[in-house]
């Protein structure tokens, strides 16, 4: 019952939101000329390009280990089974 009252409740918000977008696309007589309708589909390419590429990324450096602890990088690269206790020293003349 709770699932059948939410997807009514989303429906009625999405054709809410169709409706206003109709009523704001169709306010006024203005004419967008053919340029203006290239570059809305062009910047619509273009951040669907980017987003997709941005979220290849994503996985691409988490599926090879790039998203990892940095103490596992720290072990794998410089071959210690596991970090060093205490931080390094600050030479004297940073600290102060």
């Amino acid at each position: 019952m709770r699932v059948w009252a939410a997807i009514s409740i989303l429906l009625a918000l999405l054709a809410a939101a169709v409706y206003v977008a109709y009523v704001g696309w169709n306010l006024t007589d203005v004419t967008m000329p053919v340029t203006g309708y290239v570059a809305m589909v062009l910047g619509i390419v273009f951040s669907v390009i980017l987003g997709a590429g941005l979220m290849a990324l994503m996985f691409y450096s988490s599926r090879h280990g790039f998203d990892d602890a940095p103490s596992e990088f720290y072990t794998s690269r410089h071959g210690f089974d596991e970090p060093p206790s205490e931080p390094p020293k600050w030479p004297s003349r940073l600290v102060g």
